[in-house]
């Protein structure tokens, strides 16, 4: 591998350091949308449960100790039971604000590495085109003929580099696809569960 990137020149580097941001940004954020899974239907079911019987506090408790986007915004939305519907789907729209940064957070880094990497790629290839057409000048000036191994350097350079970025690329950007689907899907929830909740609080009102 050491061989690899020392033949690839100087850009093989920056690639491989993007290749380490990547993987970095991947695992964190593999195990944070992890964490924030949790069975939304037996929440909302508990949730209920206990607005019904008039137990604020409990459910209030609840959504504190229950990690994720969906128990905040939902938190924010029994905070205000006691206001009128726009004030609580407010409440609950101001909190969903500021969860789905953190939804969202490091994948404008991912997709980054994964839109440049194969422009690193292309930059390696030319400047190892550059270094081949540098060895044959420098012959024809010296009169000394050109034989392939003159010119293997700047084509390794050229290859590796354009390989390792399509590489690092690749599985860059179907990892951004996936978080990205990942956290729509988050979205989606949020808002069915915060209508869920909005319905559930005015209805409790009307009783």
């Amino acid at each position: 591998m050491l061989e690899f990137m020392q033949k690839g020149g100087p850009v093989m580097w920056v690639i491989f350091l993007c290749s380490v941001v990547a993987l970095a940004v991947i695992i964190e954020r593999f195990w944070q949308l992890r964490r924030a899974r949790i069975d939304i239907d037996k929440f909302m079911n508990e949730i209920s449960s206990l607005l019904k019987r008039n137990r604020i506090m409990e459910a209030i408790e609840m959504c504190n100790q229950t990690p994720g986007p969906i128990s905040q915004i939902l938190k924010a939305g029994i905070l205000k039971h006691d206001r009128s519907k726009p004030e609580i789907r407010e409440a609950i729209e101001d909190a969903a604000v500021g969860e789905i940064p953190i939804l969202e957070k490091n994948l404008s880094m991912l997709a980054t590495v994964a839109h440049i990497a194969p422009l690193l790629g292309l930059l390696g290839t030319v400047t190892g085109m550059v270094r081949a057409f540098q060895v044959i000048e420098q012959k024809a000036t010296a009169l000394q003929p050109v034989n392939p191994k003159d010119l293997a350097g700047g084509i390794w350079e050229a290859l590796l580099t354009t390989v390792f970025g399509l590489c690092v690329a690749i599985p860059t950007y179907v990892a951004y696809n996936y978080f990205v689907n990942k956290v729509n899907g988050f979205i989606l929830e949020m808002e069915k569960t915060a209508t869920d909740l909005v319905n559930l609080l005015a209805s409790r009102r009307q009783e």
